[in-house]
């Protein structure tokens, strides 16, 4: 019990937190960070209590006196941000946290963290996130093509494959023969087809070639022979100065905006709005389709990880995303880019 004891003691001594435990208003004990800024920055931890009372009262009784009612009855603990040392060159932002130890006893502990520590833990904590994403991402996508291959290429192959080895069966007639030669031919080309459909979705030649105005016109004459929708491509943007990080990215979101419209919205018309202005570029994709809740789809579901895919890929590119529907009016993606 003595060794937990000293254990817990020296976690609280050692925090790089400042914490400062109060019984009925009066600083009963500080840890070491807490009697560092006290001494260094003239701290006055009644200074702290009123701050800490104002918030409070402000925040949960605007109207009420009691502030150990509220306190007792409403909450148990509260963040409230604070800043200290304004008057120097560097002033220092904080989370006040006040926290109740016992509220029969009136023991409370106020704790100050670092504002800037705590942003950089929430940035490493959403780019865990994002890296989780992405993996799951690249992992779909490898998944989907390891299946096309199988279930597209492998068959086509390995039927032309059975085709192949019936030509050696001498017995075979003229007419059979040709026949079978066509249709192994037929075969190969349709796997061919195939094969050059999975090139265009993974990285379209005519992107590096013509750069992405052509790349969009390709992709949108290919889905829109394919499913019969009508989709546009308008503007004369020039994309020579973007990179070729941003140009992928501008692809796929068309892209990704496109196959959501057929699949999920029943658009009768789709347009691809691609524009330069003097500072940035934007890209908007419009469909007249059926339009959905956005709300109900910013968590991970099978729709919302295109879209989410898409809002990680434009910000990790400092570019910005928005998309905008109405149910039974359609549906607007939207991307900006600034041009260097």
């Amino acid at each position: 019990m003595l060794e937990t004891t000293q254990w817990i003691n020296n976690y609280f001594n050692e925090s790089t937190d400042a914490i400062m435990i109060f019984k009925d208003n009066e600083l009963i004990v500080s840890n070491h960070m807490a009697k560092e800024l006290q001494e260094e920055l003239k701290m006055n931890p009644k200074y702290l209590l009123e701050v800490a009372d104002s918030s409070i009262k402000q925040k949960f009784s605007p109207t009420e006196n009691c502030f150990d009612c509220i306190i007792q009855n409403k909450m148990k603990q509260v963040s409230i941000p604070i800043t200290l040392a304004k008057d120097m060159p560097h002033p220092l932002s904080y989370f006040m946290i006040y926290n109740v130890i016992d509220k029969d006893s009136h023991v409370f502990s106020l704790t100050l963290k670092n504002r800037g520590t705590i942003n950089r833990m929430d940035q490493l904590a959403q780019q865990r996130k994002l890296t989780q994403y992405v993996n799951r991402a690249n992992e779909n996508e490898r998944k989907r093509i390891s299946e096309d291959l199988h279930d597209s290429i492998a068959q086509g192959v390995y039927s032309a494959i059975m085709g192949v080895r019936r030509l050696n069966n001498t017995e075979m007639s003229n007419d059979d023969l040709n026949q079978l030669t066509g249709v192994i031919q037929s075969q190969l080309n349709d796997t061919l087809t195939e094969v050059k459909r999975m090139a265009l979705d993974i990285r379209p030649s005519v992107l590096d070639s013509f750069g992405l105005l052509s790349a969009l016109r390709v992709l949108s004459k290919r889905l829109e022979e394919n499913s019969g929708v009508e989709i546009n491509v308008i503007g004369s943007a020039d994309t020579s100065g973007l990179s070729n990080d941003i140009q992928s990215v501008l692809y796929r979101i068309a892209q990704e905006a496109i196959n959501n419209a057929l699949k999920h919205a029943n658009a009768d018309e789709i347009s691809i709005l691609l524009v330069s202005h003097d500072h940035f570029i934007t890209l908007e994709v419009i469909d007249d389709g059926d339009g959905f809740d956005v709300p109900k789809h910013q968590t991970f579901n099978g729709r919302s990880l295109g879209l989410m895919n898409m809002n990680e890929r434009v910000k990790a590119l400092n570019g910005a995303f928005n998309i905008k529907s109405t149910v039974n009016e359609g549906t607007t993606v939207t991307v900006k880019f600034p041009i260097v």
